[in-house]
Order: C-alpha cells, then sequence, then structure tokens
C-alpha cells in the first residue's frame, strides 16, 4: 500500500537508506533492507527521540529523525546544513556543489513553512550565476510508465533556488558516505 499525503519525510529517507545500502556497508546484516515506516519509527522510540505513542502513528519527521535513523542503522555520520529564513539558498551553493562532487548522494531537505521533504539530487549554477537544484518530489505514488512522465509531472525538476519559500528555514542532512564511483 503507498502512503499519500503524511509519509514524505519516510519515503525521503527511504531512498536515502537506498543509496547508503548501495554505496557504503551497512552497520548490520539486518540493515541490508530499506526501512518500514514501523521500523524507522521503532527506532526512534528506541533511541528515545519520540515517546512511545509514536511507534504507528501517521506523525510526521523530518530532517533530524532522518539523521537519526541514519546513524543508528548504518553508523552513517550526516552533516547538517541549516539555511535559515533570513539566508539564500544560493549562498551555500559551494558547500553542496562540494557535496556532490565528493560523496554523490541524495540529500534530504525540509523546512518549517515549506514542510513538504524533499531529496536533492544535483546542483546546477548557471553561466548568469542562477543556483538551480536537482529535486526529486516523494509525493509520487503509483506506477510510472516513462521516466518523462516524472519530468512532466514535476516529481523530478530543477527548481530555481528563488522559487523555494523564502518565509522558510531549511535543514538539509547531507549523509557522508562516498559513491561507489566516487570511492573508486
Amino acid at each position: 500500500m503507498a502512503v499519500t499525503g503524511w509519509g514524505c519525510g519516510y519515503r525521503t529517507l527511504q531512498s536515502i537508506c537506498s543509496w547508503i545500502i548501495e554505496n557504503g556497508p551497512p552497520k548490520t546484516a539486518s540493515s541490508d533492507e530499506v526501512p518500514n515506516i514501523p521500523t524507522i519509527q521503532q527506532k526512534l522510540v528506541e533511541i528515545k527521540d519520540k515517546p512511545e505513542r509514536f511507534f504507528g502513528s501517521r506523525e510526521w519527521i523530518g530532517t533530524l529523525e532522518a539523521i537519526y535513523v541514519i546513524d543508528t542503522l548504518y553508523d552513517v555520520s550526516c552533516k547538517v546544513l541549516h539555511i535559515a529564513r533570513s539566508d539564500s539558498i544560493a549562498k551555500h551553493a559551494d558547500t553542496l556543489r562540494d557535496y556532490f562532487e565528493q560523496y554523490g548522494g541524495l540529500i534530504m531537505m525540509g523546512g518549517d513553512m515549506d514542510a513538504a521533504s524533499k531529496g536533492i539530487a544535483g546542483i546546477h549554477v548557471s553561466v548568469d550565476q542562477d543556483v538551480y537544484l536537482l529535486v526529486v518530489d516523494p509525493h509520487f505514488v503509483g506506477r510510472i510508465k516513462t521516466k518523462e512522465e516524472l519530468y512532466t509531472k514535476q516529481y523530478v525538476k530543477w527548481q530555481k533556488v528563488e522559487d523555494f519559500v523564502d518565509s522558510s528555514f531549511y535543514n538539509l542532512c547531507l549523509p557522508m558516505v562516498k559513491s561507489r564511483e566516487l570511492a573508486a
């Protein structure tokens, strides 16, 4: 059953977990599968980030919870990039570019006024110095017929940083696992 409406943080975390499994050594033999929502919730309860009532709930998770789960399941450190409301995402273009060049992973991005989680899979700086992020939107539900459908429905898109919500702060989770291609 597909989760709709409330599970974008979980889906973004699951995408990152899939990437970590593919690119880095899992901490334990039981962590070689992408965790389901109950497993994620149970881990957050076990580490005492969340109360018992969280398990089985429809409560959201954000970037910080993703960091806790990644650390707990895979023993992978994550860099946290906090972008304040008064700050510009574009000011952090070099940090994001360096991350993709050195690690090549998927970044989780979430905010307060812009509470929808997103995966960030790339960065582009144009010749005019406009900054774009390659956004993987975890809100897609169903089966795609073609990869073009992901683009036309904007579940994967290049988004200019000025088009993000300027009244929102953003937290970004940058897992510190080098892709096998970059590590080779």
